[in-house]
């Protein structure tokens, strides 16, 4: 695996960027991932589904799902400071 990593403050167009180079690296045939840290908090649930449900009964993970996507959320019992080769190693090297 290659790993490219980005930073820079708010603002200065780092998404926009990042949506045109994996559009030229999937072009090439490459499969890319992401990895975006977040300095609030996070949930990709809508409150009131089954998963963030679960979550809220005290799951420590909660993967949700279908033949399209896979998402999983992990609960830390008090703050964590992962770095990035943690994050990296989370990624699916299939």
């Amino acid at each position: 695996m290659h790993a490219l990593g980005f930073a820079a403050y708010s603002g200065t167009g780092k998404t926009t960027l990042l949506e045109k180079i994996i559009a030229l690296l999937r072009q090439q045939g490459l499969r890319v991932a992401t990895v975006k840290h977040a300095h609030h908090d996070v949930d990709i649930d809508q409150p009131g589904k089954d998963s963030w449900r679960h979550r809220q009964a005290g799951a420590f993970e909660v993967v949700i799902a279908s033949d399209q996507r896979l998402a999983l959320m992990r609960e830390f019992e008090r703050p964590a400071q992962l770095s990035v080769h943690h994050l990296l190693a989370e990624l699916y090297q299939g």
